[in-house]
């Protein structure tokens, strides 16, 4: 089994900033790329960053220069730093781990931008 334990989720301001941490435990030998997804209500979930192993990243159009993705290979550990948020970023968001057969998903956390 793998667990994922997400947190960092809250209410802010418009402007303001949250950190949100994924942290993967059990047994999952080998992750792969590391993803976010969020999911706004009535909204289909889309991804809004990626990174892989190798620390390789893209982002949606919509989140450049205001999220940047990291990850801690040692912690099985992946983190969203979210800048300059806006109403529109508001959501749930999922963090989800490539294995190296299977994918997991979190599950979710709560971020909601007051205007």
């Amino acid at each position: 089994q793998v667990q994922l334990v997400e947190s960092g989720g809250g209410l802010v301001q418009a402007g303001g900033s949250l950190r949100l941490s994924c942290a993967a435990s059990g047994s999952i030998f080998s992750i792969n790329a590391m993803n976010w997804y969020r999911q706004a209500p009535g909204k289909q979930r889309d991804l809004v960053a990626r990174i892989t192993r190798s620390g390789s990243t893209n982002y949606a159009d919509s989140v450049k220069g205001r999220f940047t993705i990291s990850r801690d290979n040692a912690k099985n550990t992946v983190y969203l730093q979210m800048n300059s948020l806006e109403p529109e970023d508001t959501g749930v968001y999922y963090c989800k781990v490539e294995g190296v057969v299977l994918e997991y998903w979190g599950q979710g956390t709560q971020v909601t931008v007051s205007s």
